[in-house]
């Protein structure tokens, strides 16, 4: 019975001058919970059964929202569900990161319909910003050849690559990606693309892909621990990304970590990251075969990859009772960039954990700390996913405009 079914939906208003943020709320409920009746819709947003009508009728109007067969339920009114229309928006997602840029087309559900990447040239964003063009150039042709009325869809492109940004302290390279930092992206691909741009650092688009596919899917406060060349993390909180004033949220590669096990005091990446494993094993991180030389060494126990694991895991553990003491989330996820067994391995090292305020009896169906995607296309999922959140999410902001 519908009347049974739990449905996840945010609050709508039926106050005047809402109706952007009561199109959203719709959009939300419908993307999170699949199709619904309209009585659905008005029972899980609180909204008036006729203001439902009028948002579902104006979302049909706009190729955004379609009917299903309609269902019978015994003896009670028949009810028709209605469903989001995934090709009635597209977005990209393009990560820069130091060797490499990967772009993903996704649609309104979140699906990835193009991926590609391509290596990145060694003489800096001047000539780096050429390659990637092209490659925004191959993943739209790409998507016209799914639908020819694409473009007339894209709502925006997000470029995902590591921070801190705009910042005085100077951490230098590899760390920063300074070149690229001063380098005016966002204005060249905007006025390449015709496309609104904005960009957001790795760990915060990580974590919108945990949000949308993965174990933080459903989830309204979630702290992903992004596992890249650095590391970093995005704050989920009251159900949106965190940014901070500035954008750098969660830059927690840069902490000062100390262990008792060496009593060695450094920034935190610095031990635990891609570029430190990377130097661990002596290997190039511009390796094209970086995933399968990690998992190698994992199969093998080799000794330079146990010892860092080791290291790793006894900083991380410290940082997860840190940010659970300072946020109280529902649960920590670390993600990578990597091979999801590094990140399992990581995890498994990094029990028991300590003490803290996320330590009790009855806590939610989450556990303290888990793993999420070791996949190398996450950030630029997550990326994809911002424009789409930025046109179509619940916000309060949404309050103050008067249609999407």
């Amino acid at each position: 019975m519908s009347e049974m079914r739990q449905i996840r939906a945010k609050s709508g208003t039926n106050l005047g001058g809402a109706s952007a943020h009561n199109r959203r709320v719709i959009i939300d409920a419908l993307r999170v919970n699949g199709a619904l009746s309209r009585a659905d819709l008005a029972r899980a947003t609180r909204l008036t059964p006729q203001t439902v009508s009028n948002i579902i009728e104006e979302l049909s109007r706009d190729g955004l929202v379609t009917s299903r067969e309609i269902v019978r339920r015994g003896r009670g009114q028949p009810a028709t569900p209605y469903q989001l229309v995934a090709k009635g928006a597209f977005a990209i997602g393009l990560q820069i990161d130091r060797h490499v840029t990967r772009v993903v087309v996704v649609n309104l559900l979140g699906e990835a319909l193009v991926k590609m990447e391509a290596k990145l040239p060694k003489d800096g964003p001047a000539q780096g910003v050429k390659a990637v063009l092209g490659l925004v150039g191959q993943a739209r042709d790409a998507l016209r050849r799914i639908d020819p009325q694409a473009d007339e869809r894209l709502v925006g492109l997000s470029i995902a690559m590591p921070g801190p940004f705009d910042i005085d302290t100077d951490y230098g390279d590899p760390w920063m990606m300074t070149a690229w930092q001063a380098f005016p992206l966002v204005e060249t691909i905007s006025a390449e693309t015709g496309l609104e741009v904005v960009v957001q650092n790795d760990s915060a688009a990580a974590a919108v892909a945990e949000k949308m596919v993965g174990a933080a899917h459903g989830l309204d406060h979630a702290i992903c621990i992004f596992l890249g060349y650095g590391l970093g993390a995005g704050l989920i909180v009251n159900g949106e990304l965190y940014g901070g004033a500035y954008g750098n949220a969660g830059e927690i590669g840069m902490m000062l970590a100390l262990a008792p096990r060496d009593a060695g005091i450094a920034p935190l990446e610095h031990v635990a990251s891609i570029a430190s494993l990377c130097k661990a094993l002596d290997i190039d991180p511009a390796d094209p075969d970086l995933s399968e030389t990690v998992v190698h060494a994992l199969d093998q126990a080799d000794p330079r990859m146990l010892d860092w694991l080791a290291r790793a895991a006894e900083r991380l553990r410290w940082t997860v009772q840190l940010l659970e003491s300072t946020f109280d989330p529902q649960t920590i996820i670390l993600c990578s960039s990597a091979p999801r067994m590094l990140v399992e391995q990581l995890v498994a090292r990094m029990h028991p954990l300590l003490p803290s305020v996320s330590e009790r009896r009855e806590r939610f169906p989450q556990a303290r700390l888990q793993s999420g995607l070791g996949d190398r296309w996450a950030v630029a999922l997550g990326a994809a996913a911002e424009p789409i959140s930025r046109a179509f999410d619940p916000r309060f902001s949404a309050i103050m405009k008067s249609r999407l």
